[in-house]
């Protein structure tokens, strides 16, 4: 198939970590034969006129290219310059849903741009079967295809290099990998982490809740690295951290599971899907209490973890890339 990807999330020199998630999913579509071509923005900010440029720029791509089918990341605004690509070469719509977006139903004016995107489509996939509920409780009659964007089990390998750990800190080694926001639960994490009382505590990433973290006894806060260097903090830390408030999926989680990490997540949202007894601690969102006692039973867990790999590999992209390649295939198959 020739393959259109929009999406308004794409990595570029200057912001390497923006989008990267999709790198691996491209490259296997490729591996299996596909032409894909991409659409995309490469920058974080900007005017909001960025998005009617992304519109532009998948149409034209459109037209010029020809797909079979364009496959959009994101219900928008990446959906809709989807859409107006499909529609001006005469082709089917396959968007991903991939979780803010369907939070942003919440709020009347996104709900009302989203909702053509949504009716528009051949196919509608979610990137857990928890957001694909709440995204047909939206839509009645819609049903969503269910395909996470997976883990390359090459590049998160448990041999993987580790990077050198800030100040040499002493184990154990907890670690964050994500957006410093309030979704995350960032600042109840480094809270919990006062109260285990040892270790060291390391997050990789930038937002506006660094300066709560900033300065903490035994906290780093390393700031965004390029997504090729995430698997050597994985592998240089003992437990990986994502206890946010809601989590739709969880790649940071599943990529340390592949890296035999034992992760502790939360129980709103996908890691239940994917993080087994064995694999890690799940506790319940905004839990204090829960969330040491979570800390506490995952340091005490093996490292490496290799039960976490092993329930990694049922995620393994090359798997989830085959499966999204079906949904594709279908959905063009339908539009002839």
């Amino acid at each position: 198939m020739r393959i259109l990807l929009v999406t308004q999330m794409w990595p570029s020199a200057a912001q390497p970590d923006l989008g990267s998630f999709l790198l691996p999913l491209r490259r296997e579509l490729v591996a299996l034969g596909h032409e894909v071509e991409v659409a995309a923005i490469s920058r974080r900010g900007g005017s909001p006129l960025k998005y009617a440029r992304l519109t532009a720029d998948a149409v034209r791509a459109a037209r010029r290219w020809r797909p079979d089918v364009v496959f959009a990341h994101f219900l928008f605004p990446a959906g809709a310059a989807g859409l107006a690509a499909a529609r001006a070469a005469g082709v089917p719509l396959v968007v991903m849903a991939h979780g803010t977006d369907v939070a942003n139903l919440d709020r009347a004016p996104l709900r009302a741009l989203t909702r053509p995107v949504v009716r528009g489509a051949a196919r509608v996939i979610a990137n857990s079967r928890w957001l694909a509920g709440r995204l047909e409780a939206r839509y009645p009659g819609l049903s969503c295809e269910v395909c996470d964007l997976g883990v390359d089990l090459r590049e998160f390998a448990p041999d993987a290099a580790p990077a050198a750990w800030p100040g040499d800190g002493p184990h154990p080694r907890l670690l964050c990998v994500g957006s410093l926001i309030e979704r995350k639960n960032v600042v109840g994490l480094a809270d919990a982490f006062a109260e285990l009382g040892r270790g060291s505590l390391v997050f990789v990433g930038d937002g506006p809740l660094r300066g709560a973290l900033d300065g903490r006894p035994g906290v780093t806060v390393v700031g965004r690295v390029p997504h090729a260097e995430v698997p050597s903090w994985i592998a240089a830390c003992d437990v990986l951290c994502q206890p946010s408030l809601v989590e739709p999926f969880g790649l940071a989680a599943l990529e340390a599971m592949a890296l035999a990490r034992t992760v502790v997540a939360t129980t709103a949202g996908g890691p239940p899907e994917f993080v087994t007894p064995e694999a890690g601690v799940l506790v319940a969102p905004g839990d204090h209490a829960a969330l040491v006692a979570g800390l506490e039973r995952a340091v005490a867990m093996p490292v490496p973890n290799r039960a976490a790999r092993v329930a990694a590999a049922e995620h393994d992209v090359v798997r989830q890339a085959g499966r999204m390649a079906g949904v594709l295939g279908a959905a063009v198959r339908r539009g002839r």
